[in-house]
């Protein structure tokens, strides 16, 4: 039987040895350790495993789910749950078809204007009186009424797909890990997670906080970066090496709630934050990442449970007030 390290997964199926694991602690795949061999390994049946939970990833199912769909000997309950994730990507269709019909008829309104060399004014145009309706429908009007709640439907589903709050982080001393090399974000973890435990933070600090970025991010096709990690500590608690103790200047954040290993949301959290009218980003310290964050949510609770490992994350981005035009 051909045994594969962690590093080898990850290299192989493209996945970070972060999210590896998570699945295991998950209870979706287990490794296992060879005589004489200090790093845990996976046999061809954990592989295999974890080649289809990277499909079902793919299809958007959740880790639960996916613990679900992998021990349903039966698979009746397989069957379920795939159609209710068939049901959830039908409505997010419907919820574009709506908005995609609306901007045709806007597109066709407006060319006819521009055709026929005239001003556009939309709120005075007599052609887009009917889809102003829709917007905006009479009371009486049954159909209009039902364009509307169909697009107030759409405009829902939608927005809950990008989420994006924002929030103030306040000013805090943290206790710092930080780590260069292949796959830095286990060796700093461990660091961090064993002085939590050694020091008994949550006892002594019960709303610490724990916040992670790279330091410095990996160059396209490289393999050795860096992760820091940053636990929120009471001011006066000493921090020995490895880690060292810093002031985190806090400041205004946009944050995205992401379930832990949907990374790939960075890229469309940002684009979010891109098209805000009202904010624009600030890069700022900590380096790495232009103050960009990742923050573990309930670390408490999962820390006195024994979980040690984030369910959820949130995505914080360093923003600002946009300058008012003149």
């Amino acid at each position: 039987m051909e045994f594969m390290t962690i590093t080898e997964v990850s290299r192989k199926f493209q996945i970070s040895t972060r999210m590896l694991r998570y699945y295991e602690k998950a209870g979706l795949i287990l490794s296992a350790r060879k005589e004489d061999y200090s790093y845990r390994v996976y046999d061809e049946a954990a592989v295999r495993r974890l080649q289809q939970i990277l499909v079902l990833r793919k299809l958007r199912i959740p880790v639960k789910q996916i613990a679900l769909i992998l021990n349903d000997e039966q698979q009746k309950k397989t069957l379920e749950i795939l159609q209710e994730n068939v049901q959830e990507v039908q409505d997010e269709i419907e919820a574009l078809t709506v908005i995609r019909e609306l901007l045709q008829t806007l597109v066709s309104r407006l060319d006819e204007r521009l055709t026929a060399d005239r001003r556009l004014e939309l709120l005075e145009e007599k052609e887009l009186l009917e889809v102003i309706d829709v917007l905006n429908p009479p009371k009486t009007n049954l159909k209009e009424e039902k364009n509307m709640e169909d697009l107030t439907k759409a405009a829902q589903v939608l927005e809950e797909k990008m989420d994006v709050r924002i929030v103030y982080l306040p000013p805090a001393t943290v206790a710092s890990f930080h780590y260069i090399g292949e796959n830095p974000e286990d060796p700093s973890g461990e660091q961090l997670y064993r002085f939590i435990r050694e020091s008994k933070l949550p006892e002594k600090k019960p709303d610490f906080r724990i916040y992670g970025f790279n330091n410095p991010s990996p160059e396209e096709g490289e393999k050795i970066y860096g992760y820091e990690f940053w636990a929120t500590i009471p001011e006066d608690m000493e921090v020995s090496a490895p880690g060292t103790k810093r002031n985190f200047a806090g400041g205004l954040y946009a944050a995205h709630c992401i379930k832990m290993g949907d990374f790939h949301e960075w890229k469309t959290f940002f684009e979010a934050v891109g098209r805000s009218e009202e904010y624009e980003v600030e890069w700022r310290a900590p380096g790495g990442m232009g103050g960009c964050l990742e923050e573990e949510l309930n670390a408490y609770t999962n820390l006195t449970t024994g979980a040690d490992s984030a369910q959820q994350l949130d995505l914080l981005i360093p923003i600002k007030k946009r300058a008012r035009q003149a």
